[in-house]
């Protein structure tokens, strides 16, 4: 039952429940800089819990049910002991057989502890709500006695005494999923079909003096998962597996009156057929469901719903099945395995992540990443959440299948609070580039914090005391762009140095290591030539160990290298200060931050240096960042040969290739152009292969990658994905350039 002067509910099943104190993307590229903007504060709002996890008790197996109220947490599932944070499985464990109980603030076991057994089978707490004056605690799950005493997949707990209510009794047939509390009823979900002998499927309502079953009749064709009281009190809102409810077509989700059961509103159609409903929240205006789907082109986000019509306000597409929703202060928290957000123009295809916030008027992510593995059983990670306040603080506990917690081992249960924030920025990624004689450029990767969106960066010169520019960005985890400021104090031919930090508002990172360069006194003829026919990316590869792969063309197009290359690497391909990157042909490879649409006209610019003879991609354009592409065209890749190949996919997979290898050891210049007079590659300022008949390719957005992707299905496919060798001065260009402007670059290799 939810409170209605706060929006937040007092027990449930998975969901925020809260008897104390009554728990974004930014889609394509991100703005690179404000200068003089206003300094990052801690936490981005409307975020208010932070994603720093608190100390907690852990659980031998998995809680798939939590309740809260004046200050204690009861958590519910299928394991059999407890055990201190950071102990290891089976050290220092003691006895709690599917049940524990929790101080909310200190995250340590209290004296109440209730054993939930079966003769045959294995018992587990499925469900716990509290009563809204915090005075009985209701549990539902596969159990056939509770301490000794008999009950049937259902108990009333006396929270005072921690003991069961034997004046409440009532047989249900099988497991009880889902439980809602008013001051007179009891409202269950799950596989049952008969309570207290008499027909219910799924769902069923009992009086909470008595267990006496009640009139409501809800009858649901397949298993129900969710249940949940309007703050009115008016209706009840269902969720499950189900396609009927009373007869009537309704797929996973309906609105039923909350005396009667019957149908107020139907959702046919609405939801995938192969998705269900795990969980049900509400707030003051609206509610929000958890959703898993099987199979391929299914629903798994986040609906939100008004409740003055019953109506969507909202859904987000993200796959990843979702297991609990929660509300807190505008804010909708989730729990789910999330592992493709990119129809939300966020994260494309790659490792899961397993907490997400998001406003209740807005279905684009928020800055509020802590994260958990998938664990055991499924598996996948969170299960359940609730919220309560003690001492000031408010909590947000999760729990589920996880053994991890922000990568440190942690099972079954954590927390999170709303302070105070602890964790520090990571420490930014600094690369230097003079150009030109004056100038000093000093380029970043935006740095990532786990609660925090918009940081404050302070650039430091020569070890000074002071910081000598400041300004702010926005990152995201998958969305980290390239921030640039650019110093002209400074003396052609003198050294200078550079550190930066970055700051949530009240932490900071430690200072990035001193980056040097030595001004320029003349301006490099090979860069200059580059920017000045109109590349929209340019990787020079002259950073350190890092991650940042900085853009010299002056559109902050950055990049992410992967798995450790090797850096700064010389010789380079051409003369001057910067250096080259080298690939191992294995895993290594550096991909675009900024998602880009297709590009219908184009050119890819690079230089290579190599003796494999197993091939690799060189450079190509992909729909996926963390693994390999699906879609994959719009590429230059190295056969066994030796041989360059150029292809695009134009209703086909269209190549052209080179009658010279260069896998000879020696430096190579490469460039493939697209567009109205067909494909052209060139290797060393000349035309080495053309097609005029294709001058389209596939439509689809993705990622420039270097070094590395998928060859599936291209011709002459050659045994690795990834390229060998060294790679520099790579360029892309929103048009095709014509044999004398690649020319005139090669020309340049010599200064």
């Amino acid at each position: 039952m939810m409170n209605g002067s706060t929006g937040q509910r007092t027990g449930g099943r998975g969901r925020f429940r809260a008897a104390a104190a009554a728990l974004c993307l930014l889609a394509g590229a991100l703005t690179a800089t404000a200068v003089g903007g206003s300094p990052a504060t801690a936490l981005t709002p409307p975020v208010a819990i932070t994603a720093d996890d608190l100390s907690t008790w852990q659980t031998n197996g998995i809680v798939w049910a939590l309740a809260a109220g004046d200050g204690v947490v009861y958590a519910g599932g299928t394991f059999s002991t407890l055990r201190p944070p950071k102990a290891a499985a089976g050290t220092n464990e003691q006895p709690a057989v599917n049940f524990a109980a929790f101080d909310a603030a200190t995250g340590a076991p209290t004296d109440c502890s209730l054993s939930f057994t079966i003769s045959s089978g294995t018992a587990t707490v499925r469900s716990l709500a509290l009563s809204p004056d915090g005075e009985t605690l209701y549990a539902g799950g596969q159990f056939g006695a509770v301490n000794g005493v008999g009950v049937s997949n259902f108990a009333a707990i006396d929270t005072a005494t921690c003991t069961v209510r034997n004046n409440f009794k009532i047989a249900v047939s099988a497991t009880v999923r889902g439980l809602a509390v008013t001051s007179d009823t009891v409202y269950l979900a799950g596989d049952f079909n008969t309570v207290g002998g008499q027909t219910r499927n799924k769902f069923a309502a009992v009086s909470t003096a008595g267990a006496s079953l009640l009139p409501f009749t809800a009858n649901a064709d397949e298993v129900a998962r969710a249940i949940e009281v309007t703050p009115d009190g008016q209706k009840v809102l269902l969720g499950g597996d189900f396609f009927r409810i009373n007869g009537t077509t309704t797929h996973a989700l309906a609105v039923v009156d909350a005396t009667t059961g019957q149908l107020t509103k139907t959702y046919p159609g609405f939801i995938h057929n192969n998705s269900t409903v795990q969980d049900i929240t509400t707030d003051a205006t609206g509610f929000y469901t958890a959703n898993e789907g099987t199979g391929g082109g299914v629903f798994d986000g986040r609906i939100a719903l008004n409740l003055s019509d019953f109506q969507q306000r909202w859904r987000d597409t993200c796959l990843g099945a979702t297991q609990a929703v929660a509300v807190h202060s505008g804010v909708l928290y989730s729990g789910s395995h999330a592992h493709d957000c990119s129809s939300m123009g966020a994260f494309p295809d790659q490792p899961r992540k397993h907490l997400l916030a998001q406003s209740v008027d807005d279905p684009k992510l928020l800055p509020w990443f802590p994260d958990t593995n998938d664990g055991i059983g499924e598996p996948v990670g969170p299960r359940v959440m609730t919220q309560t306040g003690k001492g000031g603080r408010h909590y947000l506990w999760v729990g589920g299948e996880f053994t991890t917690v922000n990568s440190a081992p942690q099972q079954g249960l954590t927390r999170f609070a709303d302070g105070p924030d602890t964790g520090a920025p990571w420490v930014p990624n600094v690369s230097l580039s003079t150009l030109n004689p004056g100038k000093i450029e000093v380029n970043w990767q935006t740095s990532f914090d786990t609660d925090d969106g918009e940081l404050t960066y302070r650039i430091y010169k020569d070890n000074a005391a002071t910081p000598i520019h400041t300004t702010t960005g926005y990152s995201v985890f998958w969305n980290r762009p390239q921030l640039s400021w650019t110093d002209t104090d400074v003396v052609p031919g003198q050294t200078y140095s550079y550190r930066i930090t970055a700051s949530d508002g009240t932490n900071t990172s430690a200072k990035s290591p001193a980056q040097s360069a030595t001004v320029a006194t003349t301006t490099e003829a090979y860069p200059a030539r580059v920017k000045a026919d109109g590349a929209t990316l340019y990787w020079r590869y002259d950073e350190g160990t890092s991650t940042f792969a900085h853009d010299s063309s002056g559109n902050l197009n950055n990049g992410f290298l992967r798995n450790a290359p090797a850096y700064r690497q010389t010789p380079a391909a051409v003369a001057g200060p910067s250096t080259a990157i080298g690939f191992n042909g294995t895993n290594q490879y550096a991909y675009s931050n900024r998602q880009h649409p297709q590009p219908t006209r184009f050119s890819v610019e690079t230089w290579i240096k190599t003796t494999t003879t197993q091939g690799g991609k060189i450079i190509g354009f992909g729909n996926l960042n963390q693994q390999n592409s699906t879609r994959h065209d719009k590429h230059v890749y190295m056969r066994n040969d030796g041989r360059l190949t150029f292809g695009v996919h134009s209703g086909a997979a269209r190549t052209i290739a080179t009658t010279a290898a260069y896998n000879d050891g020696q430096w190579h210049h490469v460039v493939a152009t697209q567009g109205t007079s067909g494909m052209a590659l060139y290797v060393d300022g000349q035309l080495r292969a053309s097609n005029i008949l294709y001058s389209g390719n596939e439509n689809y957005p993705g990622y420039w990658r270097v070094g590395g992707d998928n060859l599936a299905s291209w011709p002459n496919r050659p045994t690795s994905n990834f390229f060998a060798g060294q790679i520099d001065e790579t360029a892309v260009y929103p048009t095709a350039l014509t044999a004398s402007q690649v020319s005139a670059h090669y020309a340049l290799r010599n200064g």
